[in-house]
């Protein structure tokens, strides 16, 4: 009997050494794979992302050293159009899926809220326009400063070009679809905007309001001023969502590159410092 007793004891001591290997094999599997992260992804389109998304690539290497993740601007149009036709791992855009690409096999990945702002040349003496006023403005039927309060002073418009998801984003939110004036410069990106109506009296323009520094001078929205909080209260509503839309289900570093950029940890920590507002405050 003592033998059979001092056997069972045996095996079971056999048993719980094979488990803990067991255990903590599944464990170094796990830490192995996650060290084994590697490859390039690649991202095109919305300037306006860029504030959001160069913070997450700088953070995002250096936890994973073996990623290289390679974002470039063009427009949110271009980063569609990129994806869909495969030349980019993910297409980043601050504008809904058009219609013609529902067809594309793209899939969306909603990471921010982006807000927008007017800014003027900070010789402009105007502080407010009401909506109607912008759309006399981006329309051409006002074309001087003194039209709206202001003093005697040609207005010059600077925008994006038609490939701009800002762009569309303004069209949708103030213009309601009306016509922008071809009488505009256009610049190719939220940071040439800036610089241009920095550098051009009376000059008007719009921006993701991450770029709007000392430079230019921000005016208010039917007497609303920006804030994070007069878009989550509903007070503002010149903002859009940035998708980052890829091909397909992402997988490998692309997958893990969207997890990150979508993390609480990342949206609490950078997002908003980098002037974006997380989804999960938004209340609609």
């Amino acid at each position: 009997m003592k033998f059979f007793r001092k056997s069972r004891m045996m095996i079971a001591a056999v048993a719980l050494m094979l488990g803990v290997t067991f255990v903590a094999g599944c464990g170094g599997e796990k830490k192995e794979a996650a060290a084994d992260l590697q490859g390039t992804v690649t991202a095109s389109g919305s300037t306006a992302l860029l504030p959001l998304l160069k913070p997450a690539q700088e953070e995002f290497q250096k936890k994973n050293a073996k990623v290289t993740v390679n974002i470039s601007g063009g427009g949110s149009f271009t980063g569609m159009n990129q994806v869909a036709a495969g030349a980019v791992n993910i297409g980043n855009s601050d504008v809904n899926l058009p219609a013609d690409f529902k067809d594309k096999g793209l899939v969306d990945h909603r990471v921010a809220v982006i807000p927008f702002v007017f800014i003027t040349n900070p010789d402009v003496t105007v502080d407010n326009l009401t909506q109607q006023q912008y759309v006399d403005v981006l329309t051409g039927k006002i074309s001087n400063w003194q039209e709206v309060g202001g003093k005697d002073q040609k207005i010059t418009l600077i925008h994006r070009a038609k490939s701009s998801g800002s762009r569309a984003t303004i069209a949708e939110v103030v213009l309601k679809d009306a016509a922008f004036t071809d009488n505009a410069v256009i610049q190719d990106s939220n940071g040439a905007v800036r610089a241009a109506v920095a550098s051009t009296p009376g000059a008007i323009g719009y921006v993701d309001a991450p770029y709007a520094d000392n430079t230019v001078k921000v005016l208010a929205f039917n007497g609303v001023k920006y804030s994070p909080e007069a878009i989550i209260g509903g007070q503002y509503p010149v903002y859009t969502y940035g998708h980052m839309y890829t091909k397909g289900e992402p997988t490998g570093p692309v997958k893990a590159f969207i997890d990150y950029v979508m993390s609480k940890d990342f949206q609490e920590s950078f997002a908003e410092k980098s002037g974006f507002i997380p989804v999960t405050k938004m209340k609609k």
